[in-house]
């Protein structure tokens, strides 16, 4: 495994006009398709099998095996397969599939094709978060001008397969990231996750056998196809193959996107973005975004892969890497997250939609010091009345940073109640020291 930047899907990304379809053909945009079209759809979905692509959208389900969940077309009663591509990128932190669509939509088109191809899907759906607009008409733009190269519609390269792709804007809801909340917008409802089974494979939008990946999942399937499964298993770790994009935020000198192989560690991560801002240390950071467990200076050389940052007790995610010094609040970050939560709760089950907002109620006064050392027992327990619970993830993830918070910085939580209020607050720290 290498520990250095593997530019794959960022590889073009600083070209001149790198979004266009002349550019991108110009680096060997839509070869891969060819590839994949001159070969069974059977073999193609072997492929991103052997590769050991897993999901990048937080899940790391092995996109191969995904695919092969879908039933056999039944010749009394066919049914069209979908695909449903996830870009509704929303949680707190994660920040890869944006910059993915905006620099190079073409290499998601392209992916798209091929694994609608792989999956005999006629149909397909790019899902993308309304607020991002820009992001919107750029792909709507590259798909344009995708149909009129040929690479969509009917008879794409004279193979004989058909294509119709749409771009479909959300109404901007925290709870479509969910899979089959996402389907139930998608068909025009309100978005809210969805009882399972049947799981979207057997009965997935418009009740139909459907396929739901990450953006950057089908993103990574041309190189895939282009350049051979072993190539990209040989990338990465054994259980977690590939590279991937970690979004580094927060105070690091050069935040941004750093694509490399699955394994590399936030020490070395960190080395690559210029180190923590000057005259102030690491504190704490998340692994793979705002719902996913804090990790502290100790787990610096935790290797970034599903197995790794799980066996240390987090999750990789999204790979939303926000990195926080020793100026923030942890009491405060983890309040902010929770308010998101309880804003973005569907309501539809009690765990998420009351306990959301009773842990916001709980963090507020510690927060402002108003509150009693037994509160931080009764947010354990409110937590472990959401998790496993609720009727989604999202009542799940918005536990997380509160527990890992309380693990790595009770200490913190109680000097908010001996002070009166938040230490990092000057007011605050002056009005306890007078009072002493």
């Amino acid at each position: 495994m290498t520990d250095t930047l593997t530019p794959v899907l960022t590889a073009n990304w600083a070209d001149e006009r790198a979004w266009t379809l002349s550019a991108y053909a110009a680096t060997g945009g839509y070869e891969a398709l060819d590839i994949a079209l001159g070969m069974a759809p059977e073999d193609v979905q072997t492929a991103v099998k052997d590769s050991g692509l897993r999901g990048r959208g937080g899940a790391g389900f092995p996109t191969g095996v995904k695919w092969g969940f879908l039933p056999p077309a039944d010749p009394e009663n066919p049914k069209p397969r979908y695909l449903v591509v996830n870009a509704d990128e929303s949680e707190p932190g994660t920040c890869k599939d944006i910059p993915l669509m905006m620099a190079s939509p073409h290499t998601l088109v392209e992916g798209v094709i091929i694994s609608s191809y792989a999956i005999r899907a006629e149909r397909a759906f790019i899902y993308v978060r309304g607020e991002v607009l820009h992001v919107i008409r750029r792909l709507q733009a590259a798909v344009r001008e995708a149909y009129e190269a040929g690479h969509l519609g009917t008879n794409i390269h004279g193979s004989g397969y058909d294509l119709e792709l749409v771009v479909h804007a959300g109404a901007g809801a925290y709870i479509c990231g969910e899979e089959t909340a996402l389907l139930d917008s998608l068909e025009g409802r309100r978005g809210q996750p969805r009882l399972r089974p049947p799981f979207p494979a057997v009965a997935g939008l418009y009740a139909s056998p459907t396929v739901i990946n990450n953006a950057e999942s089908i993103a990574s399937v041309p190189a895939i196809v282009k350049n051979g499964a072993s190539w990209f298993a040989g990338m990465g770790t054994e259980k977690s193959a590939g590279v991937g994009i970690f979004s580094l935020s927060g105070h690091v000198k050069k935040p941004g996107q750093y694509e490399a192989p699955l394994g590399i560690t936030l020490r070395k991560l960190i080395e690559l973005a210029g180190g923590v801002r000057e005259g102030h240390e690491l504190k704490f950071w998340t692994p793979g975004g705002s719902s996913t467990p804090l990790f502290t200076q100790e787990h610096l050389d935790v290797p970034l892969d599903f197995e790794g940052v799980a066996a240390a007790g987090s999750m990789l995610g999204t790979r939303a890497l926000q990195i926080f010094d020793d100026s923030v609040c942890v009491v405060r970050a983890v309040l902010r997250w929770t308010e998101f939560y309880k804003h973005e709760s569907c309501g539809k089950c009690t765990p998420c939609r009351e306990g959301t907002w009773w842990l916001v109620q709980v963090l507020e006064r510690l927060e402002k010091g108003d509150g009693k050392p037994e509160d931080l027992d009764l947010l354990l327990d409110q937590c472990d009345n959401i998790l496993g619970r609720s009727f989604c993830a999202l009542g799940d993830g918005a536990t997380s940073p509160i527990t890992s918070s309380i693990k790595y910085f009770r200490d913190e939580y109680l000097a908010h109640l001996e002070q009166g209020g938040c230490p990092f607050d000057p007011a605050a720290s002056t009005a306890w020291a007078e009072s002493k």
